[in-house]
């Protein structure tokens, strides 16, 4: 028991330790603020470092400016991904604050970009610096980040006129809106209705004429009614059937009131149709036609 306690001890102490230690922070970070034109090696590069902010002097952005932001977050002492990464800009007089995300990869390599036109007119108006913060958290154990890091000074540009906010949106009630919907679809002219019913009723002379010229004949009528009376009735009257829903949704159905009945009626003839076409088959195997 002795020698388990003995043990026990250090191995606590050593697991706190590392439990500790297991918090946000990030290395190799890098702030530069660089206008067009400046060149290589041009404008404004510190070291930031997660435990002493850059108070020497505030950074400053003009309106040609590009802050830059280059780091490595790390949880414990591993490059990682967080969950959560932003340089935070605060106003101190009023605390407005904003927000820009970072773009990180798997390995914790990231880096954020910002500009006078990403700010918002709160900030860019501001007559002290901006307290500049990293905030760094994920999921789990770890200790998230946050911390201030650098001030940052926005410098307006004197020959540009200061920029005006867009005015807020009231709500209030609006104009009525008056809707104007569609007519009801109608049918055609009766007269153009009625000549093609006429153009269709003198064409089927030539449809049975053609249709006795390929073979077609009713001396077998009888004999299929009587070897398959139901498929050939069902089938038939079906055909007819639906013939109707067509005159009953040109004359007052609509389109929800016609097609469940095609449904029935057109599943109806496929089962109908198939058993009849079936029993032609037969007498047509058969030698019967």
């Amino acid at each position: 028991m002795r020698v388990i306690r003995t043990l026990a001890v250090p191995i606590l102490a050593a697991a706190s330790a590392v439990h500790a230690a297991s918090k946000w922070g990030f290395e190799d970070a890098t702030l530069t603020v660089q206008g067009k034109g400046t060149g290589v090696g041009g404008g404004i590069k510190e070291k930031l470092s997660p435990t002493s902010p850059l108070t020497s002097y505030a950074v400053t952005l003009t309106s040609a400016d590009t802050l830059k932001i280059v780091l490595t977050t790390i949880d414990g002492k591993t490059g990682k991904k967080p969950h959560q990464a932003f340089l935070t800009l605060r106003e101190p007089a009023t605390g407005l604050e904003e927000s820009f995300p970072f773009s990180i990869k798997d390995n914790g390599k990231g880096k954020v970009e910002v500009t006078q036109k990403d700010l918002p007119h709160q900030l860019l108006t501001s007559s002290k610096p901006l307290k500049a913060s990293l905030v760094l958290a994920s999921f789990g154990a770890s200790t998230p980040y946050n911390s201030h890091v650098f001030d940052l000074a926005v410098a307006q540009d004197t020959s540009v006129p200061a920029p005006v906010p867009s005015t807020p949106e009231r709500y209030v009630s609006k104009p009525e809106i008056n809707h104007i919907f569609n007519a009801e679809p109608k049918s055609p002219p009766k007269i153009i209705s009625l000549f093609f019913l006429l153009a269709v009723l003198f064409t089927l002379p030539a449809l049975f004429g053609l249709w006795v010229g390929l073979g077609g004949n009713f001396d077998h009528a009888g004999k299929a009614f009587s070897e398959s009376p139901v498929s050939h009735s069902l089938f038939l009257g079906s055909v007819l059937s639906m013939e109707g829903v067509f005159f009953l949704y040109y004359w007052s159905w609509n389109l929800f009131q016609t097609l469940p009945v095609a449904l029935v009626i057109g599943l109806l003839a496929f089962v109908s149709g198939s058993r009849a076409l079936t029993e032609v088959q037969e007498r047509r195997l058969a030698g019967e036609r």
